[in-house]
């Protein structure tokens, strides 16, 4: 099964952004293209604004002026459905409520040919649920674009209970001949990207609720270690806190309110007090003239330790012996293994993020998990009560001697990176077990989607088998709610490879 023709005409229900961009993006790839809204001259509206985009394609070299001319002689509003009966795809971006989805499809049902195909652009409403209201719902799958279409390069190409796969296979061969990055799935609550990514929120917004550390100093911690583009906080401003705030109830709901996806009272406060981020002009951060970001913790300058002693294998920190060695400071490596960290000339213990807290231990200061711990400009350092000034001062001054920022945070298991890699580490195995999505396909939508420095199964195998497992089994220790319960597909992947492993 191949794209659909260029000379096929397709329609666009719903004149807004979503439904302009994808206008757009079916326009600049050669069709013929519809485009309807109920409200009247909403669409010609709609059109124009299109069009004064396509200008600003043209002024950047993006478009010769021949094209942007071609691709406005090809764009007709259209007054009625009935002015949609000979298009061969009909792409819905309307208001997202079940029975307006429905209605609409049961309309155009009566008006174009048997061998139109329906897509939906929803990104929380089931995809089975829209298409159980036709009476072919073989033809209708889910064509998931991100805002802004025009630029974002990912498509969810969703298939609902009853989408035929030829149905499937047009739409992912149709999206890729527009220049897109089809990612197959299955019709499940938040599909690929917004499933996998709500621990990104959550995890945050814990800390957060924790008081372990403010938002600042939360972003920073998982822009610069973390490696993601940007932090929860600022990213949920942008968003809308209340539309990421919808996103995350609606998956909450539809997994019949599992803990795993429970949203933030936090962040219903914010939502409460109508600070919904840049549009508002304040949500976590103040957005107004004048206004100052506040800046991250960050500690004050200590002395670096002589030297450390290396205990065990630091498993995704291992890179860091070799960090301190170029900074002038001495390893000394105990060959005996005792765990898995570093001993202080004080005698206390610097240990990666395990979900385990400093006060369960005799002077202890976890850091968190970095991508590149070479290229990480941050570290977080979590320390109790109990742990003795000088081993956080000499843990400190190491990591400053490396050439990093240090953010000492509360003592909360998993601190930041950490729990929040853990988690999404999780839901992507959880979701390739149950035929969501191929590992490929996952690790594509998730880089592509929201921009993570590297897909998640990647990241799984880059931590080690059973990094993930681990980090989340001592979380659900200390949290038994159940947010924190290894999947079985991560109990599985960490215990088969133990195994191969122990005989190979």
């Amino acid at each position: 099964m191949t794209a659909l023709d260029l000379s096929s005409p397709v329609a666009v229900v719903g004149s807004g952004t979503m439904g302009q961009g994808i206008a757009q993006v079916a326009l600049v790839a050669g069709h013929p293209v519809r485009l309807y809204d109920a409200v009247p001259g909403r669409a010609q509206e709609a059109a124009g604004a299109i069009g004064a985009r396509l200008d600003r394609l043209v002024e950047k070299g993006r478009l010769s002026g021949a094209e942007r001319d071609a691709a406005r002689a090809r764009l007709l509003p259209a007054e009625s459905l009935a002015e949609l009966a000979d298009c061969s795809l009909v792409v819905e971006a309307v208001l997202e409520r079940l029975e307006v989805k429905q209605q609409l499809f049961r309309e155009l049902e009566d008006i174009v040919g048997d061998d139109c195909l329906f897509a939906t652009n929803t990104s929380s409403l089931s995809v089975t649920a829209i298409g159980g209201a036709l009476r072919n719902a073989g033809r209708f799958v889910g064509l998931h674009f991100f805002n802004p279409a025009p630029l974002m390069p990912l498509v969810e190409v969703v298939s609902g209970f009853a989408t035929d796969v030829t149905s499937a296979t047009r739409a992912y061969e149709t999206a890729r001949a527009w220049g897109k990055t089809p990612v197959a799935c299955a019709d499940t609550p938040g599909f690929i990207v917004n499933r996998v990514a709500r621990p990104f929120y959550a995890e945050a917004f814990a800390v957060y609720e924790a008081q372990a550390a403010a938002p600042a100093t939360i972003d920073a911690v998982l822009r610069e270690s973390g490696g993601f583009r940007m932090g929860a906080f600022e990213l949920t401003d942008l968003i809308g806190q209340d539309v990421n705030e919808s996103v995350t109830r609606s998956v909450w709901e539809s997994f019949f309110q599992d803990v795993r996806f429970t949203p933030s009272l936090a962040q219903r406060r914010l939502v409460e007090s109508g600070r919904l981020g840049r549009k508002t002009g304040q949500g976590w951060y103040a957005y107004g003239d004048g206004a100052e970001r506040p800046e991250p913790h960050t500690a004050e300058k200590a002395q670096a330790p002589a030297y450390v002693v290396a205990e065990g294998d630091l498993g995704p920190a291992s890179e860091l012996l070799a960090l301190i060695r170029e900074a002038g400071i001495s390893v000394r490596e105990d060959e005996e293994d005792h765990g898995t960290r570093l001993i202080l000339p004080s005698g206390g213990q610097l240990v990666l993020a395990d979900g385990q807290t400093s006060v369960e231990f005799r002077d202890v200061v976890y850091f968190d998990l970095a991508l590149d711990y070479r290229k990480a400009t941050r570290i977080a350092l979590s320390a109790s009560q109990d742990t003795a000034p000088q081993t956080l001062a000499e843990a400190t001054g190491l990591f400053q001697a490396l050439g990093k920022d240090v953010s000492v945070i509360g003592d909360v298991p998993g601190m930041i990176v950490a729990r929040t890699v853990a988690r999404i580490v999780d839901l992507a195995h959880d979701a390739v077990a149950k035929g969501v999505a191929t590992e490929e396909d996952i690790d594509t939508a998730m880089r592509l989607g929201v921009n993570y420095p590297l897909g998640p199964l990647e990241w799984s195998r880059r931590l080690g088998h059973s990094w993930a497992y681990d980090v989340l089994d001592d979380l659900h220790l200390r949290d038994p709610c159940g947010r924190y319960a290894p999947s079985l597909a991560l109990y599985r992947h960490a215990y088969a490879s133990e195994k191969r492993e122990g005989t190979s």
